[in-house]
């Protein structure tokens, strides 16, 4: 349960802001269809952190559990202070065609979601509990409850949100874990 807890609410923070909340944003404007969006934001976070946790799974195999706890320590504040840095969505990765705002929410979001902060946290926190679905399912809920509030309400909502707070607010989440992990260290 702890793995599942940790998961969500690390990644609900950090989306806060995120490139991927911003093309939620997007969507959600263009499509004016809830419903299919968050279904495609589902869809993409589950099988994108789902990769993320079984490649989070293969390190922490690999690993020492000293070094897993070094290496995830790290990861977590670097996580901290690139919370920190506010995302900018570029152009609209959003493809012009007709299949519908499923299949561009699916396709849009698993391709900015590659590299992205919470995929990145997701191959740590896999790494780092045993559950690899308790993460998997932690991390994806995440992604939905921070993005539906956006697709639900659109810009007027986004704009109410204390940005910067939130994001501070994550920033701490990473930084201490990361410092917990760290100070696994010492205990064993």
């Amino acid at each position: 349960m702890q793995a599942f807890l940790v998961s969500l609410g690390t990644v609900a923070l950090a989306e806060i802001g995120d490139r991927t909340q911003l093309l939620a944003l997007v969507l959600a404007a263009r499509f004016r269809r809830p419903w299919p969006i968050l279904a495609g934001i589902l869809c993409a976070s589950a099988a994108n952190h789902a990769v993320a946790g079984l490649i989070g799974v293969w390190i922490g195999h690999r690993l020492a559990p000293r070094t897993l706890d070094i290496i995830v320590g790290l990861g977590m504040i670097a996580m901290a202070i690139w919370t920190l840095k506010p995302d900018k969505l570029e152009e609209s990765p959003v493809p012009a065609s007709a299949a519908g705002a499923f299949i561009a929410t699916l396709t849009s979001f698993f391709l900015a979601e590659i590299g992205d902060r919470t995929q990145i946290a997701t191959v740590a926190l896999a790494a780092a509990y045993p559950s690899l679905v308790a993460v998997v399912s932690g991390t994806t809920l995440g992604m939905l409850l921070a993005n539906a509030p956006v697709v639900a309400l659109g810009k007027t909502f986004a704009h109410r949100l204390p940005i910067l707070a939130l994001r501070i607010g994550a920033s701490a989440v990473f930084l201490a874990l990361g410092i917990l992990n760290m100070t696994r260290i010492a205990w064993r």
